[in-house]
């Protein structure tokens, strides 16, 4: 299986509204891709339609070379929502709590945690830096914890495909350097492929190895080297800006 998501002819409307057109692209093994596009484009629309939270209305999806309707390995697959930012301050989950349910998800009835869980649980704990927090009420952290925290919620199944939606608004510029260092580390130390939704368009390039360009449907997708040569997005956002996009010439 060289393709993680195989996507043909997608299409997905609201109402008579078309929010993604034609799209049909593949996602392979290892891949980073920067997925971006302004506010409304059908960024987090074509997630929802990929990961099933959402119907299609025409095209295929094959997520881990199965047919998105059989496919029932969704621990093999991380999710971090938008707006996690927007937690209540008073939720009474700790953090060991809230990253459990990355696993129990998963699990049939009776969903019940074993002393397995709770290793890999620890392990996603010391990978992510964040132990000491482990009994903490997570409406008692900082931006940057709890990002951290949900990011340990998205990988404790250790995850082919991770999939962030703009993860990174609230943080400082520090906790974002080290958000994105965790997130570069899975991806070259442990092959986990990435789509990173963000609307930060002049920072995407220093980390992923793909950029896809979004606006309903797909403007450009394809390696940073080939966005830096694309004549089109020379004319989309003019040489000097499409250069600082691809940071290629750092």
């Amino acid at each position: 299986m060289d393709s993680v998501i195989k996507v043909s002819g997608l299409s997905f409307k609201y109402d008579t509204m078309d929010i993604l057109k034609d799209i049909s692209f593949d996602l392979e093994v290892g891949d980073y891709v920067g997925l971006v596009g302004y506010n409304g484009s059908g960024k987090s629309t074509l997630i929802k339609v990929i990961l099933g939270l959402l119907k299609p209305y025409a095209g295929s999806i094959m997520l881990l070379g199965q047919p998105l309707k059989q496919f029932n390995s969704w621990n093999k697959i991380g999710y971090m929502p938008q707006n996690i930012s927007l937690l209540n301050p008073i939720f009474p989950a700790t953090v060991e709590e809230v990253i459990s349910l990355g696993l129990l998800s998963g699990k049939k009835f009776p969903k019940i945690m074993t002393g397995t869980d709770k290793k890999t649980i620890n392990e996603a704990l010391d990978y992510l830096n964040i132990v000491d927090l482990k009994k903490q009420l997570i409406g008692n952290l900082s931006g940057g914890q709890q990002q951290k925290v949900f990011l340990a919620r998205a990988i404790v199944t250790k995850p082919a495909l991770l999939v962030l939606d703009e993860p990174s608004n609230a943080l400082d510029s520090t906790s974002r350097e080290q958000f994105f260092t965790i997130l570069q580390e899975l991806n070259k130390k442990h092959g986990t492929s990435i789509i990173f939704i963000t609307h930060d368009i002049g920072q995407i390039g220093k980390y992923a190895n793909k950029l896809m360009y979004l606006e309903h449907k797909i403007v450009f997708y394809g390696s940073l080297i080939d966005f830096c040569k694309s004549d089109n997005m020379s004319k989309q956002f003019g040489t000097e800006t499409q250069h600082i996009i691809c940071h290629q010439h750092d």
